[in-house]
């Protein structure tokens, strides 16, 4: 065999030696019939080897490195030149002993020992027989073992089956060779010119991409044709990788080239910018980087904003990503990091401020002022969560402004109505497509300052879906504890909000969420008296509307009783919104006028009023007339205010039913039911006949059925409606009632007074009737508000009968 020629694969590559040292011959049938009969020793030492398992027959190169395989090749090399080769189980093993080693393995001769530049030792062996280790005789200066042979099962080679297998692993070895680029087209010389069968699988098998696992389960299978099948399995696998590997390179090299054509077309698009005197690329990053070192922010914030820049640096700014990260950084820049504008103290001055802006709100501008003056002496506070809360039209939007204008901080306002998606308020992340800021962070960025005034309009109208919940959203913006680091999903970094000062306006307590709700300080901004309304028609919305509508204050001129009239005619809120468009109208009676040359009155009379605006629509009569038994005038509250409502009660002969009708909801029908219950069983003190009771039928209405009506506040109303019927007593006039009633009679506390009071006083009521518990709600109330009325304290609904319908001395009456 020395004069045959070496080659040898390693994971299917070639490589070659040089001239002398060419590994792995290509054994002959002959050679094989040689070393199928050469006598094995019965003791051989032991070499492990890290990372391969020789086959028969097979030339491999292994370096010697551990002492004891140096000192088994020199006394091998000296010798006899057979040693006993196999392969650890773990290649991380350093010293292997008996249990670290597989014990099947393969008889090997010395072919060469080469001394490598490096000081390494370099040893070709081949393999002869496989062999399995019978007994482990010592284990230094180097392993040595008995061993007995383990011979090849008996196949039939030229059966047409295992040959159509041979023909197999050729072929599919020639078209790996073929599609590896690592492997010469020499290799498949080799391959065609293998003759011995048994050769070509342990040549093929040595010579896999596979573990040394893998392959010492291929050494020990023992039949040939079992080999094969298994080698052929794995050749297949093998060709199947190089495919997929070929259609990956393919498509990796076209995109490559596409990546290329841009870069190309994006340097020629950068000398066009350049030429034509724009920022180029780079100019754009180093101008970024300047504005950065300008910007007042913490270190984290400036370690984050180089690293999310050095990330845009890398990018190609033809990919869709670039402008995301773009808008992300510019973002950045644009914020007022630590940038605060200065809060004026001047405490006289914001009061002026108030006064000028907005009549009445009392309540509402001592609590600025309070915080002003705590901010002024402590110059760093937490800024309180305010929730106006009260109906439309009276002024709580508008507040900010002046709120804002007062402190000396910039404005801003946000309309929560009818938001349903939480990104509006937290963001979208920045990996999505059309990702933006939310509106909390870009609002601060429109201010300027991390501090301005923050309007969160209508946030008792935020509503949840499938994109989530908003109004847990704005937990983390209203909470004092968490808002000092306000996550935004698009910014990716907490952003102090606690020096903003947030005013949130609701026209409604229960819609708002209970946990949202205890993180506010609620304030409430009840309705205005007529004469509020008058001074703020007089100071506010007529010089604004003649303003908008081009004219001057000598051109209409409109006199407190006509400003009473349009109030009082033609309004009925709670706010000034109604007011203000009746004014309008009377402003574009003047406009008209003036446009078309044509005369007008300029002092507006109540004729003028009525030509104008028409008939006065809200007669004040209606709300006192008592004239007839079972009328009775009730307080209730709405959304929008206060109001006043009409129980009215009627008798029809029949079997003692009880009728009730005008929209009412199920607390006012289990009220009207009550009051019945307790007439029945008390008509001996009212003087009523019980026999009453089962020949006629009852029927109580409330009017307006179009609108809806509900809640406990009209017991007391309903039970002296249906005494007053019963007893065919009229009810005195001017006389309204709120309060709740029970089974046993008595008067239960109602909430919502200060609206009731200002609509009764809007309805010309002079007395008024309440629970005792309620007492403590009037003195809240400014003495101006209550002026001409008279509050009688009641505990049983005997007292009520007693003030609303007899004739007897007006009891626990108090006159203001």
């Amino acid at each position: 065999m020395g004069d045959a020629k070496f080659i040898q694969f390693d994971n299917m590559s070639l490589q070659d030696i040089n001239d002398e040292s060419e590994l792995i011959p290509l054994l002959t049938p002959e050679d094989e019939e040689e070393m199928r009969n050469e006598v094995l020793p019965e003791t051989l030492p032991i070499l492990p080897l890290r990372n391969t398992v020789l086959f028969p027959g097979v030339v491999i190169p292994i370096t010697a490195g551990r002492d004891k395989s140096i000192n088994l090749i020199k006394y091998a090399n000296k010798g006899s030149k057979a040693i006993g080769v196999v392969s650890q189980k773990d290649e991380e093993t350093e010293d292997p002993g008996v249990k670290d080693i597989n014990t099947m393995g393969t008889v090997a001769r010395i072919l060469r020992v080469l001394q490598m530049p490096d000081g390494n030792t370099t040893v070709i062996i081949q393999g002869k027989k496989r062999f399995e280790i019978a007994e482990v005789l010592t284990e230094k200066p180097y392993m040595t073992a008995t061993i007995r042979e383990v011979s090849e099962e008996d196949v039939d080679q030229k059966g047409e089956e295992f040959l159509a297998i041979i023909d197999s692993i050729k072929d599919i070895a020639l078209k790996i060779i073929q599609d590896n680029p690592n492997i010469p087209s020499e290799a498949s010389f080799a391959i065609k010119n293998i003759n011995s069968n048994s050769f070509l699988i342990n040549f093929v098998s040595s010579n896999l991409n596979l573990s040394v696992k893998e392959k010492q389960t291929l050494l020990e299978i023992g039949n040939l044709k079992d080999r094969a099948l298994a080698t052929l399995k794995h050749m297949n696998v093998e060709l199947q990788k190089l495919a997929l590997q070929k259609d990956i390179q393919s498509k990796v090299r076209s995109d490559l080239d596409q990546q290329q054509r841009e870069y190309f077309l994006h340097q020629q698009m950068k000398t066009i910018q350049e030429e034509l005197g724009g920022a180029s690329y780079d100019e754009e990053i180093e101008e970024m980087r300047l504005k950065a070192k300008k910007k007042k922010w913490s270190e984290k914030v400036s370690t984050h904003f180089e690293k999310e820049l050095a990330k845009m640096q890398r990018m190609n700014p033809q990919v869709a990503e670039y402008s995301i990260q773009r808008n992300y950084l510019d973002l950045f820049l644009e914020l007022p990091w630590e940038e605060f504008s200065k809060d004026k103290f001047d405490l006289k001055r914001a009061q002026k401020i108030l006064d000028r802006d907005h009549y009445g709100l009392e309540d509402v501008k001592r609590r600025i002022i309070e915080y002003l003056a705590v901010l002024k002496l402590r110059n760093d506070m937490k800024s309180p969560i305010l929730c106006l809360y009260g109906p439309p039209g009276v002024g709580k939007t508008s507040l900010g402004k002046s709120v804002a204008e007062a402190l000396g901080r910039q404005y801003v306002r946000m309309s929560l109505g009818g938001l349903r998606d939480e990104a509006e308020i937290r963001g979208h992340r920045k990996t999505y497509i059309g990702a933006m800021p939310g509106r909390i962070i870009q609002s601060i960025k429109k201010a300027g300052t991390s501090n301005p005034v923050f309007i969160l309009d209508e946030i008792d109208k935020l509503s949840s879906s499938y994109q989530g919940d908003p109004s847990s959203a704005m937990l983390e913006v209203l909470d004092p504890e968490q808002n000092n680091e306000f996550h935004d999903n698009f910014l990716e970094m907490g952003y102090d909000l606690s020096r903003v000062m947030f005013i949130a306006t609701a026209n409604n307590l229960s819609s708002i969420q209970p946990a949202l709700r205890d993180r506010m300080e609620i304030i409430n901004v009840t309705g205005y008296t007529i004469e509020e309304k008058v001074e703020i028609a007089k100071r506010h919305l007529l010089p604004k509307q003649l303003k908008e509508h081009g004219l001057k204050a000598k051109d209409l001129r409109i006199g407190k009783r006509q400003l009473e009239k349009i109030v009082e005619g033609y309004t009925r809120e709670s706010g000034v919104r109604t007011l203000e468009k009746q004014i309008a109208k009377m402003v574009r009676y003047a406009a008209k006028s003036i446009a078309i040359e044509e005369e007008y009155q300029v002092k507006v009379t109540n004729e003028v009023v009525e030509e104008v605006l028409g008939p006065p629509r809200l007669e004040r009569d209606k709300y006192e007339n008592n004239e007839v038994a079972g009328v009775v005038t009730g307080l209730a509250w709405t959304s929008v205010g206060g109001d006043i409502l009409f129980i009215e009660s009627i008798l029809s002969k029949g079997k003692g039913q009880l009728n009730i009708t005008g929209n009412l909801g199920k607390v006012m029908k289990e009220s009207a039911t009550i009051a019945m219950e307790y007439i029945k069983s008390n008509a001996d003190k009212f003087g009523i006949d019980a026999d009453v009771f089962d020949k006629y039928n009852v029927h109580i209405h409330v009017p307006e059925g179009a609108t809806p009506k509900d809640g406990p506040s009209a017991g007391i109303t309903m039970l002296t409606s249906l005494v007053s019927l019963f007893t065919q007593k009229k009810v005195k006039k001017s006389t309204a009632m709120t309060g709740e009633i029970t089974l046993r009679g008595k008067v239960l506390p109602v909430g919502g007074i200060k609206e009731k009071i200002l609509a009764a006083k809007r309805a010309r009521i002079k007395d008024i009737i309440l629970c005792e518990d309620n007492r403590k709600d009037i003195l809240e109330i400014k003495e101006e508000y209550l002026k001409g009325l008279r509050f009688h304290y009641v505990t049983d609904m005997s007292e009520v009968i007693d003030l609303a319908i007899t004739n007897q001395k007006v009891r626990n009456a108090k006159k203001l």
